[in-house]
């Protein structure tokens, strides 16, 4: 990202932290090329090579560097040079000198042709040669017959070595070097050295959970990155690093997933066709589980009814990643069912629509939900642990004539009746049932307004001392007036029990 500064004070702490890492000071020393601290570049390798000798990519870059020390670019702007020299991944030396300048206080001058660029230059014929033969690790003869030009180079050659170790070296293994590089040589030079070319696999951006290429990468504090999908899965069984187990409970409750930009940036600018793929991908399964008819998200918990809220506290980890797929796929909707002993959910369910999640710091979450339609399963199966099925919706047959008259006669009466049984009841028992459910609806001007019936009649059914297969029975209605008529007859059988324990408890007084 060109943040040098940043990156200095970075690679200044792992340093301190860790002074004995070879891969440290070389990822320092190139921030310092990147700033143009010539010097401190050179004290950074010469320390990477006394750590490790054996470092090849430290053995080039040094070459590099002391060209650009011994002869700087300026005292050379008159010549025909290919390029000016470049501290970096990517810097050529040319060792088309002029050899009338000098190349260090003490050198000789006047060693080789001033005519001719390509003859041979004593770059290393002073005292000092032995110590830069030990810097640069040439110890065989033909090393160091080349670089002090007893071997002549040919024209515009680079003043570096061919090192045919240099993609597996150890210390630029597993560094950002890992990028595309393109040769900065000139084209028609037969004799130049190209540059290794470095390139990104598809493996070295795959998820570790899902083997698929990371999509929205987020990385946790412990450094391992993954899907965010995937890391919000595992976090719902246990919170703790999938490969590393490393407590991750302060991420889970403040559920800081940010995406982590960099590795996001890097896969759109590499690996580009993978990415948009991947993302196909990803639409294609949000758009499978945007369908409301198919394959609909079914909580088997308890009875729910169109219009009447139904809150729920989720914390088994499949209803948690439910939850979490009908927020993201934006229909925010999804079935409540019974469990049935031989069918496994019951023949009648209603939608249920999300208004609220309140997610808890251990991952668990109390959703706030209403009831939307009512619908009937043809067939049902499961998906990662939870119950999904076909469904169709179930509507009210609508009536006309001496028909719906009837029904509306029915309908205020059966109305009446039911606020006659809620203000019986003792005040503690409205008190709990108003938590709850909250106030009873205002009776509708019109009975068939609403495909699903009057919101007021299913309150009442919610609020019904009812077995649950009396409450399902009436649920799967598609008439109207045989759901009022049933609802007459529980408040008439209600009515009477409650009169007797009344009755009987007067007597009992009467008598004491």
């Amino acid at each position: 990202m060109k943040n040098y500064e940043q990156a200095l004070r970075d690679a200044d702490a792992v340093c301190q932290r860790e002074p004995l890492l070879t891969k440290g000071h070389h990822i320092k020393a190139q921030i310092l090329s990147g700033l143009g601290r010539s010097k401190e570049v050179l004290k950074e390798f010469i320390y990477c090579l006394a750590l490790n000798p054996e470092c090849n990519s430290a053995k080039k870059e040094t070459q590099k560097v002391i060209c650009e020390v011994f002869f700087p670019a300026s005292e050379n702007e008159h010549q025909n040079s290919t390029a000016p020299t470049q501290i970096g991944p990517k810097a050529h030396c040319d060792d088309q000198m002029n050899p009338q300048h000098p190349l260090e206080e003490g050198s000789d001058a006047n060693t080789g042709s001033s005519e001719n660029p390509s003859e041979k230059s004593d770059v290393l014929g002073n005292a000092s040669s032995s110590v830069l033969y030990f810097i640069l690790g040439l110890h065989c003869e033909e090393d160091k017959k080349a670089l002090e030009g007893v071997i002549p180079a040919a024209p515009s050659s680079t003043l570096k070595r061919q090192l045919p170790s240099d993609t597996e070296d150890e210390c630029d293994r597993n560094t950002p070097e890992k990028v595309p590089k393109k040769d900065s040589s000139p084209q028609g030079n037969v004799n130049s050295l190209e540059e290794p070319e470095f390139t990104i696999d598809v493996t070295d951006f795959e998820c570790a959970l899902c083997m698929r290429l990371l999509f929205e990468p987020v990385t946790t504090p412990c450094g391992h990155t993954f899907c965010l999908k995937c890391l919000e899965r595992c976090l719902d069984h246990a919170p703790h690093c999938p490969l590393c187990k490393d407590k991750l409970s302060e991420l889970l409750a403040t559920r800081n997933f940010n995406v982590t930009v960099l590795t996001e940036e890097l896969m759109f600018r590499y690996l580009p066709e993978e990415l948009s793929a991947r993302k196909r991908t990803y639409d294609e399964e949000m758009s499978e589980l945007s369908n409301l008819t198919r394959d609909v998200p079914i909580f088997v918990c308890a009875m729910a009814f169109p219009t009447v809220p139904c809150p729920l506290h989720v914390f088994e980890p499949r209803y948690r990643l439910m939850i979490r797929r009908c927020m993201e796929t934006g229909t925010k909707r999804f079935g409540m069912c019974l469990s049935a002993e031989n069918a496994g959910i019951s023949e009648y369910g209603c939608m249920l629509e999300i208004k609220d999640v309140r997610t808890f710091p251990d991952g668990s979450s109390v959703v706030d939900a209403v009831g939307i339609s009512r619908f009937r399963v043809l067939n049902h199966r499961h998906r990662d642990g939870y119950n999904t099925a076909d469904i169709e919706y179930l509507e009210d047959e609508k009536v006309e004539g001496a028909e719906y008259e009837e029904l509306a006669a029915l309908h205020e009466s059966v109305y009446q009746q039911s606020v006659s049984w809620f203000a019986s009841l003792q005040d503690h028992m409205k008190k709990q049932i108003l938590s709850h459910f909250g106030s009873m609806p205002e009776r509708e001007p019109e009975p068939q307004s609403n495909s699903s019936g009057p919101a007021w009649s299913w309150w009442i059914l919610a609020v019904l001392p009812l077995e649950r297969k009396a409450q399902l029975a009436i649920l799967g209605m598609a008439s109207l007036k045989e759901r009022l008529l049933a609802i007459r007859r529980i408040l008439v059988i209600i009515t009477r029990k409650m009169n007797s324990r009344q009755e009987m408890a007067n007597n009992a007084e009467r008598d004491n």
